[in-house]
């Protein structure tokens, strides 16, 4: 598949979320019918290796067979897809990316390395190196909440000027002082916010997300999203029920229950009940959602939220 511009990365981006079996081991089967779900719901894209991915705990040989598939699967369908090649380490994620250059995505996503706080020369020196290795495929760069150096909006501007192979990035978003100060950067790459804001972050300059929301519900989250380009005001109306929804059920995994950002996506999209035989199971050593959890939440999604599960 070719590389997307910046111009051309948009939308609702559904993430690859990681099928496990009692004893940890990676699902594929049901790996590969997630992926047919995505592509039955018309996503904007699917991007593998993100948080909900568990990148992090993945061996080299699975990280290669969940790419493959990946790649397999939307080749065929046509659906654009990028591989996070992505790892704490700068030389396994270097190492990644090299492999999966093979499988053609149309972007690779990469976080920043992540055991000591990286300065702002060693920030430049990784990302340069990245970039050249993955050319022409462009770089998105993954700067979660939790990352141990998070971007201010006048570093965006910086590194995107020092490194041009950076299309794109994934970011938390901010307030209104924030937007404002992204405008230099959103007017030159993609900018991805999450998937909760995407309506408010889509009439303030943002160009789509790689969508929290499309964990609970992929067709319903695309549905969103093609509203939002018909009637915006429409598309904020949705987000006056998603934004207390998702605060009041979802968050509190993280915030109220120390459970991981994972755990929440995995738990939203067992609460979602779109895919038969997904579990809210994460990876040991890391806590999972219980049962109780999930039907609590898939109850209020459709009390609250009954849109995103329509049509």
């Amino acid at each position: 598949m070719r590389p997307l511009t910046a111009s051309e990365i948009r939308g609702n981006w559904a993430t690859l979320l990681l099928p496990l079996n009692a004893d940890d081991s990676i699902d594929y089967g049901l790996l590969a019918t997630e992926l047919d779900h995505f592509i039955a719901a018309r996503v904007s894209g699917v991007y593998s290796n993100g948080t909900a991915g568990e990148f992090h705990t993945q061996t080299e040989d699975e990280f290669d067979r969940v790419n493959q598939l990946l790649a397999e699967k939307c080749e065929r369908a046509g659906v654009p897809f990028q591989v996070g090649a992505s790892h704490m380490s700068a030389q396994l994620s270097r190492a990644r990316l090299r492999r999966a250059k093979a499988l053609r995505p149309t972007a690779f996503q990469v976080v920043l390395p992540d055991w000591q706080v990286p300065a702002w020369p060693e920030i430049v020196t990784f990302l340069e190196t990245m970039a050249a290795e993955a050319a022409p495929i462009p770089l998105i760069v993954y700067n979660p909440p939790h990352a141990k150096r998070r971007l201010v909006p006048e570093e965006w501007l910086r590194l995107i000027e020092a490194v041009p192979g950076i299309a794109g990035m994934k970011v938390a978003g901010g307030d209104d002082a924030w937007y404002r100060a992204m405008q230099p950067v959103m007017a030159r790459v993609s900018v991805f916010i999450p998937g909760h804001t995407l309506a408010s972050g889509l009439a303030r300059g943002a160009h789509g997300a790689y969508s929290n929301v499309a964990c609970l519900s992929p067709a319903g989250a695309q549905r969103w999203y093609d509203l939002c380009q018909r009637d915006p005001a429409a598309g904020l109306a949705w987000e006056n029920k998603i934004q207390p929804f998702w605060m009041s059920h979802i968050a509190p995994i993280i915030t109220q229950h120390g459970l991981t950002a994972t755990a929440a996506d995995k738990s939203a999209a067992a609460a979602g009940g779109w895919l038969r035989g997904f579990t809210p199971r994460v990876r040991w050593p890391h806590r999972s959602a219980g049962a109780e959890q999930i039907a609590a939440i898939a109850a209020a999604a459709r009390r609250e939220v009954p849109e995103l599960f329509e049509g």
